[in-house]
């Protein structure tokens, strides 16, 4: 089946809104308490993890008011499928050095986990002296094995289920929404 436009707009209109704006929002602030308290006064680079952590990274250094500096990482498992492969797509590294820093990886969900302990073994590998991980949105129930096991600083929790908006992708599409939805078992492709 095609991805189109218009069938994308089917894809919204028949799916439930999970979490708000508002929502969203709160969480990012009691998150953002708990990286402040923990990580201000040591030598952070953050690394957002494209293209789904953008939003959250933004609203993240919206709310830290610490000195750290920036980077990000392109790795990807999913390559706009729904059901990843095992091999990790290695799209872009950071272009600062990791040697003795707090690495603060960003991403939007955390859900099977491999892509995530991927980036965490490179960051460990590249002489971070520690390695932290904030997600928007934690699929408590879709751990793989070998996985890490949760993420130091999560937002909000779901099931495993597909879901899009404020950073996750439907196909590549939907990113761009301000609330997160669950996809309508008819459009599960």
């Amino acid at each position: 089946m095609e991805i189109t436009p218009k069938f994308v707009e089917k894809v919204l209109a028949s799916a439930t809104l999970l979490f708000t704006a508002q929502e969203i929002s709160q969480a990012f602030d009691v998150m953002c308490q708990s990286i402040t308290q923990r990580l201000e006064h040591q030598d952070v680079v953050a690394l957002p993890v494209m293209n789904g952590g953008l939003m959250t990274s933004a609203e993240i250094f919206k709310r830290v008011n610490f000195p750290m500096t920036m980077s990000y990482i392109h790795a990807s498992r999913y390559g706009g499928e729904v059901s990843g492969r095992t091999s990790i797509h290695w799209k872009r590294e950071p272009d600062v050095s990791l040697e003795g820093k707090t690495v603060l990886v960003i991403d939007d969900i955390l859900d099977g986990g491999l892509t995530l302990s991927a980036i965490l073994d490179y960051c460990q590998a590249m002489g971070a002296k520690a390695v932290y991980t904030a997600v928007l949105l934690d699929k408590v129930n879709a751990r793989a094995e070998n996985a890490i096991a949760h993420a130091d600083f999560t937002g909000l929790t779901c099931g495993n289920e597909y879901v899009f908006g404020f950073g996750l992708d439907y196909h590549e599409y939907l990113r761009n929404l301000p609330q997160i939805y669950r996809v309508a078992p008819e459009h599960m492709l």
